[in-house]
């Protein structure tokens, strides 16, 4: 069991961490498969180092494309979903604030406060900032924290192309008898350490992580190799 620490982060700045570790950790682990994947593929077929080099490229470009341009548009409809919550509740607050202060006042009691400090606490806290005050409590949104598509899209495009990279190098740069095994090993061990930091990072046990990365990434590179030397036996 994972003791707590005096730096563990809480409430939305774990949130925030946890949403750049997701999008970190899947860019560099899909950049990392999916490049090896082609790549091992491509070697059970050829050894023409122009041929590996072509075809990881190519993985690598589109990988990290594909990556920054689905982060993009995830988090641009989770942004707009956000914006378009907020314009609600500015127009609720427009219109009838009775009525909300007295849903956030319900709120602030749900939590657990009596129903009087709860109904000053959100007399002062609409006093405040009444669209901060439903924006948190009610919605779970920091009006001046809201996502950021650009962000993510960086984020997973570079996170792909380094991971991309090290099974390209690893495929490329050795002599021919030896890329096969040293692109495995260096593969296998990156994907033991991203395992490994993302659980670190998530406050997670990270042997678990650690065997699922490493699983996944000798599962898929045993598959691609075997099919790559099918293909290169038939002549294809």
């Amino acid at each position: 069991m994972t003791e707590p620490t005096h730096d563990e982060a809480h409430g939305g700045s774990l949130g925030s961490r946890l949403n750049w570790l997701r999008a970190a950790v899947l860019g560099a682990n899909d950049g990392i498969v999916s490049t090896a994947g082609l790549v091992v593929g491509v070697a059970g077929a050829t050894s023409d180092r122009s041929t590996l080099l072509t075809a990881g490229l190519a993985g690598l470009l589109a990988g990290s494309m594909s990556m920054a341009a689905g982060e993009y548009v995830s988090v641009s409809t989770q942004r707009d979903s956000e914006m378009a919550a907020l314009a609600v509740e500015r127009r609720e607050l427009r219109e009838r604030p009775e009525a909300e202060l007295e849903e956030l006042t319900g709120l602030l009691e749900a939590r657990g406060l009596t129903r009087a400090v709860a109904r000053d606490a959100a007399v002062q806290l609409t006093e405040r900032d009444a669209l901060r005050a439903h924006a948190r409590v009610e919605l779970g949104i920091d009006p001046d924290d809201l996502t950021n598509p650009w962000h993510a899209a960086w984020a997973s495009f570079l996170a792909f192309t380094a991971g991309a990279l090290l099974p390209l190098l690893a495929i490329v740069l050795p002599p021919s008898d030896r890329r096969l095994p040293v692109t495995v090993v260096s593969v296998l061990l990156a994907l033991a350490c991203t395992g490994w930091s993302s659980a670190r990072l998530g406050a997670a046990a990270p042997a678990r992580a650690v065997v699922r990365n490493v699983s996944g990434g000798a599962v898929a590179m045993t598959v691609t190799y075997g099919a790559g030397v099918l293909l290169g036996a038939a002549g294809v």
